[in-house]
């Protein structure tokens, strides 16, 4: 009633307001939410109240009153609704409000309702939180892990716990997983509660110590402090006397020099070495049995130090008194060019006691002298390892020197090798050569390895050319330079004497690829971290090879994998629910039979090693095993079954390339979907079905002939017809590069051939390679073929009837190899010529003719403010850094900018074209070194002249020793 009274009074108010123009409404009508209610139409005045708020709008005095009477109105509401009609209000109310209005209401709220305390971990980023974390002892960390669930996710982060395990020393046994949680933590804890920590009372009871609390005076407690300190000298020297009378004596061989009376000779043997093995084997054990006999850690510490005192005197008399170093204990020493593939992998896992001389590929014979000497110190080597590029004829030791059968007499080289093999042991106290190239599996390496074993006076090894792959020779038979006797196969390898063998057995068959990748590293990090590089680059890549990788548990032995294979083999013959379990089980089941094996074969032949001594019932197995020992090895079948087995795998490789891209493309195209065009699949992948035709009559040939092996078994006329098939590699490798080329352009033109890409490289299908790798696979396997078909010619002896063939088949394969050379020189001056094309800005086109780069060199450009002034007391002042690029017809300078990054340590070099010098009107002349300038020499071109320096001598001699020898190229050119 008194709603309605009060709208019976609002209205007529309204009324009145606006001049009686209005109709009156009733308040129930105006909140009615029905859709059928229509509100009246009447005509607007402008002194008429608007229906929807009913508010006047040109009477500011009743504007005013009738908001505050509404405003009461619905306060009074307010306070008679529930709190969740109120919540209600509050949230339409807000979210009618504008950014203003809300700030305003936030302000006010503020002032209400202050905040006292805030979670900061909410509110700040979390590494902000982790920051702060940090400063908290494990103490109040493990506090603060029991506030939330949040703040137990925050505290134990192995970021806050790694440090304070690793600072002592504690390190988890295990690698964490990813989405582990807490694990250096619960190592914290468990390593903190076995420490066994005593109370200040019971390391006082314990040892004695002055951890006792102070019960009386000052003066009573030094009196205390020094009566402890006297029974703890007479203690100690009571235990000197004990220990000296206990001790045997000591032998006159380990006797310090001048300890009593000075030095004596009763020590040395007749040969002037000292004898130190029998005298200090007694001491030594004597000295441990009487440390594990006292009771008190400083009879511990005293015991280990007259130990090591002991026996380093004696090391270093017996240093000092011996003439020279015994071979049998003397380091080996490993020289490896800078142009081997991923050495960086190899030095990682070089064993100890291994000298190794990282030298570069550009520099001459005898800086590699001085280098080696450097390294030697004056030591004797027991063996020398050379590990460079090269094949199964020559070695390419440096830039311009070689060493095959031609070049082994020259005068430098002869020099060379006689200096180098100086320093090594001789032949008779197991001294020798390796060298981890194929010579013996050719006629010329093996002539080879024959005259430089002449040369030196060493036992020259090398690998024999058995197993197909670029560096798997390493891993096969060696031979040694007698020729007919082979390296014991029984005993260790002899590139295991230099490395590791997971590291090793890793280089060989990742080599390749990982050369690519560390191409790009070089070309990317040297020259923007050469000061630092040196000093990383050992110490980097060790840590992560070796410790991050593993790379020594990367590889497994050949009955795991055998193993692992019958088990996946079995595992896809039977639909199994559970794979794991019954891969377990298989491998279990396995196991045990194979030790059963084991044992059976082990009792056979104990067996028959008893009936061959003393019985007359087993004479047939007593004549057997000489006829097994006896019967000599087919090194002619053993190199055929390896190619049949590389081509097994070749042809695998190639089926890939027809099932998983040439298959879907073909059938997309003739479903009216095409990815690539008919013309872009035949310039792709038409080649390769051909090759894999040719190989297919191959391998069947090859087949046929292994199955019918036998001591006169010939396959040289199988190789003689596939040589005369080779047009098709010969058409492949001249498409090789706009194959490549057209992969390129449709994989960035074509999104839907990129999608394909991205699906179907690098699986199982298609042996984890890409189209690409997959593609250079017939480049390499032609390589493959030479060095196998030369290890069969070298086992084949010269009347066998298939020597001819071989012969034949063997010279158009090299002929081949050559052209395949040629093809990638041809490609990589190319590809030279285009990068300093994009590198040098403002530089004229460089493609013409048949010109190549041939060295690039960082110098500085010098002047001099007084020409008149003589060169050897005329300064000079550096202008600006230049880059000089030497190509075989022409010089060309360069500006050479350095833009450093802020915030990194890295920078980048630009180049901008100065100027070009034809190198047969160019003149070079060095400046003699003196305070002034050093590595300084003057280029004088027809109009200018330049003077440069290099940062180092060696860089000034190779670039010099280089363009002098271009300049002459170019002018026999010329004439």
């Amino acid at each position: 009633m008194q709603l309605e009274a009060f709208s019976q009074t609002y209205f007529c108010s309204a009324s009145m307001n606006q001049n009686q123009h209005s109709v009156p409404h009733s308040v129930k009508r105006w909140q009615l939410n029905g859709t059928d209610y229509k509100p009246q139409q009447v005509r607007n005045l402008r002194t008429e109240t608007r229906f929807s708020s009913w508010t006047p709008l040109n009477h500011q005095h009743s504007n005013i009153q009738l908001f505050e009477e509404r405003l009461n109105l619905v306060l009074r509401w307010f306070d008679l609704w529930t709190d969740r009609q109120r919540k209600l209000l509050l949230h339409s109310l807000l979210s009618r409000c504008t950014t203003s209005q809300l700030k305003f209401c936030r302000d006010q709220l503020m002032e209400a309702v202050p905040v006292t305390q805030l979670d900061f971990t909410s509110v700040l980023p979390r590494f902000l939180s982790l920051y702060v974390m940090s400063f908290l002892s494990p103490l109040d960390l493990c506090n603060a892990a029991q506030v939330s669930w949040h703040w137990r996710v925050l505290a134990e982060q192995d970021c806050l716990w790694v440090g304070r395990c690793i600072r002592r020393g504690w390190f988890l046994p295990y690698t964490p997983v990813d989405k582990e949680f807490g694990a250096w933590k619960n190592h914290y804890v468990s390593c903190v509660s076995t420490l066994g920590l005593l109370s200040p009372r019971q390391a006082a009871e314990m040892y004695g110590t002055l951890n006792q609390q102070n019960l009386g005076s000052e003066e009573e407690e030094r009196r205390k402090e020094r009566r402890i300190r006297e029974m703890i000298r007479e203690k100690l020297q009571e235990e000197k006397r004990v220990s000296l009378r206990t001790r045997r004596v000591w032998g006159s061989a380990i006797r310090p020099e001048g300890s009593r009376g000075g030095g004596s000779q009763s020590g040395r043997s007749s040969s002037g070495v000292t004898s130190i093995s029998g005298p200090l084997r007694s001491v030594g054990s004597s000295t441990l049995s009487l440390e594990r006999r006292r009771p008190t850690a400083e009879g511990q510490s005293l015991g280990r130090v007259q130990a090591s005192s002991l026996s380093s005197d004696s090391v270093t008399r017996s240093s000092t008194s011996r003439p020279a170093l015994n071979p049998s204990h003397a380091p080996l020493l490993l020289l490896i060019s800078n142009r081997t593939p991923a050495y960086e992998l190899l030095l990682s896992g070089v064993t100890s006691g291994v000298m190794v001389v990282l030298y570069d590929h550009r520099g001459t014979l005898p800086a590699l002298l001085a280098q080696v000497e450097r390294a030697v110190c004056g030591r004797l080597a027991q063996r020398l390892g050379l590990l460079a590029p090269g094949g199964t004829e020559e070695i390419s030791l440096l830039y311009d020197c070689s060493l095959s059968e031609r070049t082994l007499l020259n005068p430098d080289q002869r020099e060379f090798w006689e200096k180098l093999c100086g320093w090594v042991a001789p032949t008779s106290e197991g001294g020798g050569m390796d060298i981890f190239c194929p010579l013996a599996a050719s006629a010329s390496g093996g002539t080879l390895i024959r005259r430089l074993s002449t040369l030196t006076g060493l036992e020259v090894r090398a690998p024999m050319g058995l197993a197909a792959g670029s560096f798997q020779n390493v891993l096969s038979e060696w031979s040694v330079s007698a020729g007919s006797r082979l390296y014991d196969q029984q005993s260790a390898a002899p590139a295991l004497q230099y490395v590791n063998d997971g590291v090793l057995q890793f280089w060989c068959r990742q080599a390749q690829w990982m050369e690519e990748v560390l191409v790009e590293l070089r070309g990317f990090m040297g020259p923007r971290i050469q000061q630092i590089s040196l000093q990383t680059r050992g110490r980097a890549l060790g840590y992560f090879l070796c410790d991050k990788m593993c790379l020594d548990k990367l590889c497994v032995s050949k009955d795991l994998s055998d193993a692992l294979t019958e088990g996946l083999t079995a595992l896809t013959r039977q639909e199994e629910s559970r794979p794991l379990e019954f891969l377990l089980n298989f491998l279990t089941r396995w196991s045990k039979e194979e030790e059963q094996r084991s044992n059976g074969e082990d009792e056979w032949r104990s067996k028959g090693d008893d009936s061959a001594s003393g019985s007359q019932k087993s004479e047939t197995s007593f004549s057997l095993i000489p006829e097994l020992v006896q019967t000599p090895f087919d090194w002619r079948g053993s190199v055929v079954r390896e190619l049949h087995h590389s081509e097994c795998l070749y042809l695998s490789r190639l089926r890939a390339v027809m099932k998983v891209y040439q298959d879907p493309l073909t059938a997309a195209l003739n479903s009216n979907r095409a990815i690539l065009s008919y013309t872009d699949i035949q310039i792709i992948l038409s080649p390769v079905g051909l090759i894999l035709e040719l190989h297919r009559v191959f391998e069947a040939d090859l087949q046929v002939r292994l199955q019918q092996w036998g001591p006169e078994q010939c396959v040289g006329d199988v190789f003689v017809k596939f040589c005369s098939r080779l047009r098709v590699y010969s058409n492949y490798l001249n498409n090789y590069t706009t194959a490549l080329c057209t992969v390129d352009k449709c994989r960035e033109n074509k999104p839907s051939f990129r999608a394909f890409l991205k699906r179907a490289d690098r699986t199982l299908a298609t042996h984890m390679f890409s189209l690409q790798e997959l593609l250079l696979c017939p480049v390499w396997r032609i390589q493959e073929y030479a060095t196998l078909l030369q290890a069969l010619s070298v086992h084949t002896n010269p009347d066998h009837p298939d020597q001819p063939h071989l012969c034949s088949a063997l010279s158009t394969l090299l002929r081949f190899k050559e052209f395949i050379q040629k093809l990638k020189r041809s490609s990589e001056a190319d590809r030279l010529i285009e990068e300093t094309q994009w590198l040098i800005q403002g530089c004229p086109n460089l493609k013409e003719g048949n010109r190549q780069l041939i060295i690039s060199q960082d110098a500085a450009l010098l002047q001099s403010p007084d020409e008149q002034i003589p060169d050897c007391l005329r300064t000079y002042e550096q202008v600006c850094d230049v880059g000089l690029f030497l190509f075989n017809d022409a010089l060309v300078l360069t500006r050479r900018n350095l833009h450093h990054t802020p915030f990194r340590p890295a920078h980048r070099c630009t180049h901008t074209f100065l100027a070009s010098v034809d190198l047969g009107s160019l003149d070079v002349r060095e400046i003699r070194y003196n305070r002034y300038v050093s590595n300084a020499f003057v280029l004088q071109g027809p109009c200018r002249s330049w003077v440069c320096a290099t940062e180092s001598g060696e860089e000034k001699q190779h670039f010099l020793s280089v363009l002098r020898s271009a300049m002459k190229s170019a002018l026999r050119g010329h004439q």
